[in-house]
């Protein structure tokens, strides 16, 4: 059974850092790339960074600069480190895998970040 489970999130004020970690079972992480997205209230889910097996990143235009994704494949977590928060940058953060072509997602971590 493939768990996601995401940590880490909370209240800051803008300018401020928080570090999210995804800790990911029942499945070869090592083998997978991983993102994460997020979700604001009244708004779609979006996508935010993919972190490949091999390292490569990529990032949304919005937190380009800002965050950054990375990975521990000897944990099987996942991370996203992000500094200088804005107060738009609030949202549920969600990490996800791909397992047999079908998405998995944690229950998701709130930020949110005070102006």
């Amino acid at each position: 059974q493939v768990q996601l489970v995401e940590s880490g999130g909370g209240l800051v004020q803008a300018g401020g850092s928080l570090r999210l970690s995804c800790v990911v079972s029942g499945t070869f992480f090592n083998a997978k790339s991983m993102a994460w997205y997020r979700q604001a209230p009244g708004n779609q889910r979006e996508w935010v960074a993919t972190i490949s097996s091999g390292g490569s990143t990529n990032y949304a235009d919005s937190v380009k600069g800002r965050f950054t994704i990375s990975r521990d494949n000897a944990k099987n977590t996942g991370y996203l480190q992000m500094a200088d928060l804005k107060p738009e940058d609030t949202a549920v953060y969600y990490c996800n895998v791909q397992v047999l072509g079908f998405d998995r997602w944690g229950q998701g971590t709130q930020v949110t970040v005070s102006s």
